[in-house]
């Protein structure tokens, strides 16, 4: 076994211990907006070491500090205002806010990319005869899928049609999406094409832990979207 299939499986396997520890906690201490409850274990899933850090700094302690009405006040109130409201409710730090609304947009996205290179792999299909290219549409398109359905139950508000919902959850996913992929399919290029002479496939460790980098690669890059459409209030601080 190499140096990097032994990386590969350590990294995995705190990944794995991490998403089981917050789901844990998150079963125990709900989220108050309840979407949170999903995004914090995928968080920890594919952020090894960092992802369980994250949810108790930047997740957990807003439990602490806030009570479900409270939250919920100010959420719908911030929602439906915009970001100035939003910023001048948020106690967290401008940075922070984005950051977890990051995680919100980058949660959705990894599930789709999680179900979609395995459905590659066992389908065989292949676009111009290339994996890769199969393995960028049905990613992109389930994780489209995905990070809206994040989105609208996450933005859901009473005094909005489904209709009104799903608009607002499609305006503030669209980019933030885009700009996640871009990140990950970036090095998913770079492993299929010039780390490998042979490039890893979805039944081996190293290519999760590929995926993992891949995917805090796209939350790099979704970050800067994430605050310009927070600061231009389509999307709310969280």
């Amino acid at each position: 076994m190499s140096w990097l299939e032994i990386l590969s499986y350590i990294a995995i396997a705190i990944g794995i211990i991490q998403f089981l520890v917050i789901t844990i906690d998150v079963i125990r201490h709900s989220q108050m907006m309840f979407v949170m409850n999903i995004v914090w274990p995928i968080t920890g899933l594919y952020f090894p070491v960092a992802g369980i850090w994250f949810y108790f700094k930047l997740g957990r302690k807003d439990r602490k500090k806030h009570d479900h009405a409270h939250y919920s006040s100010d959420y719908m109130h911030d929602a439906h205002e915009g970001h100035h409201h939003e910023h001048h409710h948020s106690e967290k730090p401008f940075w922070q806010s984005v950051f977890v609304s990051t995680t919100h947009c980058s949660s959705g996205c990894s599930v789709g990319d999680l179900i979609g290179a395995p459905i590659v792999f066992l389908t065989g299909w292949t676009i111009a005869g290339s994996v890769l290219f199969a393995d960028y549409v049905a990613e992109f398109i389930l994780a489209y899928i995905a990070g809206i359905a994040f989105q609208y139950y996450g933005m859901s508000m009473k005094d909005n049609s489904s209709k009104e919902e799903l608009k607002n959850a499609v305006k503030a996913d669209t980019w933030s999406l885009i700009a996640f992929e871009i990140g990950m399919f970036g090095w998913m290029a770079l492993s299929h094409y010039v780390f490998f002479t042979q490039a890893p496939k979805p039944d081996s460790a190293v290519f999760w832990f590929m995926m993992q980098i891949a995917m805090i690669i796209g939350f790099c890059t979704s970050y800067p979207a994430n605050w310009v459409l927070v600061k231009k209030g389509v999307k709310h601080a969280m």
